[in-house]
C-alpha cells in the first residue's frame, strides 16, 4: 500500500518567498534566473547610479548640441574642426 504524504511532511512555504515556492523545472529556473534570486542592494545601487550617469550623459551631449546644424569636417591640415551646416543655394 503506497504511502500518504502528510500535510506535515511537504515544506510549506514562508511568507515572502513568492515564486521560489512553486514547483518548476530546472531549465525555468535558469532561464528566469532573476526570479529566484534574492535582491542585491548593493548591485542595484551600481546599476542605478551608472543608469542615470549614463542618462545625464546623453542629455548633457544632446544640451550642447548648437542645434543640429553643425557638424566636424576635417580641415586641409588634418586637424577636426566644427562647421554650420550651409545649403547647397548659398
Amino acid at each position: 500500500m503506497p504511502a500518504k504524504l502528510s500535510p506535515s511532511s511537504s515544506p510549506s512555504p514562508e511568507a515572502g518567498e513568492g515564486i521560489r515556492s512553486v514547483r518548476s523545472t530546472h531549465l525555468f529556473k535558469i532561464v528566469n534566473f532573476e526570479l529566484y534570486v534574492k535582491p542585491n542592494l548593493a548591485v542595484m545601487g551600481i546599476g542605478l547610479t551608472c543608469l542615470g550617469l549614463s542618462t545625464a550623459y546623453l542629455a548633457y551631449l544632446r544640451a550642447t548640441d548648437a542645434g543640429g546644424d553643425t557638424y566636424v569636417a576635417i580641415a586641409d591640415d588634418g586637424t577636426q574642426c566644427r562647421r554650420t551646416k550651409g545649403s547647397g543655394w548659398d
